[in-house]
C-alpha cells in the first residue's frame, strides 16, 4: 500500500467535493475543477475528510495509489488557496505588460512576444520585470509558466533570463577565469 495514497485528505469549509461514475468534481471560490479517478481506485468521503481506497491490490493499480491521492489534493488547495508561481525576468531592457487576455513580453529580442493567457490562469505585472501568475490547476499554470520561461531559460555567464523565485544561477567564470 502507497504511504502518501493512504493518507486522509481534509476538505476545508468552503470547497464541495463530489464523486460519482469515477468522475471526481471539486468545486471552491476560486473555480471548479474535474478529473477522471480509475477503475481500481475508490474514493471515500467522511465529515470533511476524503480518503483515496484502492480496490485492487495489482502493482498497476497501486503505482495509481499515491498519485490521484496527491492529484486530488492538489485540486482541493487549488479551488481553496490557488497557486502561485513568481517569474522574474533579468536582462537589460527585459519587461512584461498585460493587455486584454494576452502578455507582451519584450526580451531583447528584435520583435515583441505576444502570449495568450489561458482559462483559469490570472497574470499580474509587478514593476515591469517580476510577473505573478496565479491559478487553480497546478499543472495548466506550471507548463503556462514554463511556455514563458522557454523564450530565455537562464544562461549561465551573465545570469541573464527569465528566473523562478528564489532561483539561484550557477553562474561560470567564462574565457578570463583560469
Amino acid at each position: 500500500m502507497s504511504r502518501i495514497g493512504r493518507l486522509p485528505i481534509k476538505i476545508p469549509e468552503s470547497v464541495n467535493v463530489t464523486y460519482n461514475n469515477s468522475i471526481i468534481t471539486v468545486n471552491g471560490e476560486f473555480g471548479v475543477l474535474s478529473d477522471t479517478i480509475p477503475d481500481e481506485l475508490g474514493v471515500e468521503q467522511n465529515e470533511g475528510i476524503l480518503i483515496v481506497t484502492l480496490l485492487d491490490q495489482r502493482h498497476s493499480a497501486r503505482s495509481l495509489h499515491g498519485l490521484y491521492r496527491t492529484l486530488i489534493n492538489n485540486m482541493i488547495i487549488g479551488v481553496s488557496k490557488q497557486f502561485t508561481i513568481i517569474l522574474n525576468l533579468q536582462g537589460v531592457g527585459y519587461r512584461a505588460v498585460v493587455q486584454g487576455k494576452s502578455i507582451i513580453l519584450n526580451l531583447g529580442y528584435s520583435h515583441q512576444i505576444i502570449m495568450d493567457i489561458p482559462e483559469g490562469i490570472s497574470v499580474e505585472v509587478i514593476q515591469n520585470t517580476q510577473l505573478k501568475l496565479k491559478g487553480c490547476n497546478k499543472a495548466d499554470l506550471g507548463l503556462f509558466a514554463a511556455n514563458i520561461r522557454s523564450w530565455r531559460p537562464p544562461e549561465p555567464y551573465k545570469g541573464k533570463g527569465i528566473l523562478y523565485e528564489n532561483e539561484v544561477v550557477k553562474r561560470k567564470s567564462g574565457k578570463s577565469g583560469k
